[in-house]
């Protein structure tokens, strides 16, 4: 029986990966291949995710790690890990639009925390989520994640984050303690 975890392969990308990687970040969050997934982001930002340096920038940074995630000899999904002392941060979650849906993304999001855990030996995970993506957050509280209420402003105006289709986001601060 073939389960949400069957022949994943996990591991650092590299240079060779960005092209992949930047493509793969896109089709999770924005325009309409986007909405074959849940976790669009289309209705509230158009414009760009990511680029080639921001992807480029995660994998040269000496405190982060960009975790590949590969079945089948193709990459589906990939997730941020920085290091920030005692804690982590988990960012750039992207999982291909085709697959969400199937429990791939509770399966990463256990191996980061794993990682993150015996790598850094951290004792808490932090990630940002737009606080208007209430079906996104619900799922993050669901693995554990809770609210902190603590806000950061949205880059307006500045077109590498997306270009918003509304006036009022602001990312959101979640957490969780990793045993």
């Amino acid at each position: 029986m073939e389960t949400a975890a069957t022949a994943l392969t996990f591991r650092d990308a590299t240079d060779a990966d960005v092209d992949e990687l930047v493509a793969l970040i896109e089709s999770a969050y924005r325009g309409d291949d986007s909405r074959a997934g849940w976790t669009t982001e289309a209705d509230i930002l158009a414009g760009q995710r990511t680029d080639p340096e921001g992807v480029l920038e995660v994998i040269k940074s000496p405190d982060s790690r960009l975790l590949t995630v590969e079945r089948d000899g193709g990459i589906v999904a990939c997730c941020q890990l920085e290091h920030q002392g005692e804690n982590a941060y988990f960012g750039m979650f992207a999982v291909s639009p085709r697959l969400q849906g199937a429990g791939l993304g509770k399966v990463i999001i256990a191996e980061a925390e794993r990682q993150a855990r015996e790598t850094w030996g951290v004792r808490e995970m932090q990630m940002t989520v737009i606080s208007v993506r209430e079906d996104l957050i619900a799922w993050y509280e669901r693995r554990g994640y809770r609210r902190t209420g603590r806000m950061t402003p949205f880059p307006y105006g500045d077109e590498r984050f997306g270009v918003p289709q509304r006036d009022d986001l602001q990312f959101e601060l979640l957490v969780k303690e990793l045993a």
